[in-house]
């Protein structure tokens, strides 16, 4: 599984000025990636980010995590100086024929996204018997 990501180019479809391009910049999730016999398992640390404004799909090859963190601050209080202004997050892998997307599990629990990918039968280890004689 390889990873790629950083930015990507949008282009409004507003006539003339259709033909500027903004510029949307993402936020890189960290994450760590376990494998067993019969899978691997992909966390990607989203903070802030809420099961509705998160976006996991399989597009061709490539495992795509989109997501906005909600980033609202105390109430009754005024931002006077902030860094964090609604990140948008993204990452893309790309996935190995091994690995089973038609499977894949997600779970967000306290801004940890869990992602299970089985592994496709074939690609699994599998023990051969040896016949005697």
């Amino acid at each position: 599984m390889q990873t790629t990501s950083t930015s990507a180019t949008a282009r409004p479809d507003s006539g003339a000025q259709g033909q500027q391009q903004q510029q949307q910049r993402y936020v890189v999730p960290p994450v760590d990636v376990f494998e067993t016999e019969a899978a691997i398992t992909l966390l990607a640390d989203l903070p802030g980010v809420r099961r509705d404004q998160l976006q996991v799909r399989v597009d061709g090859d490539n495992l795509v995590l989109e997501a906005v963190a909600d980033t609202a601050g105390p109430e009754q209080m005024e931002l006077v100086y902030g860094e964090l202004q609604c990140p948008a997050f993204r990452r893309q892998f790309t996935l190995s024929r091994e690995l089973d997307a038609a499977r894949i599990e997600a779970q967000l629990r306290d801004g940890v996204l869990r992602l299970t990918i089985p592994k496709a039968e074939e690609a699994r280890p599998r023990r051969i018997q040896v016949q005697a004689g």
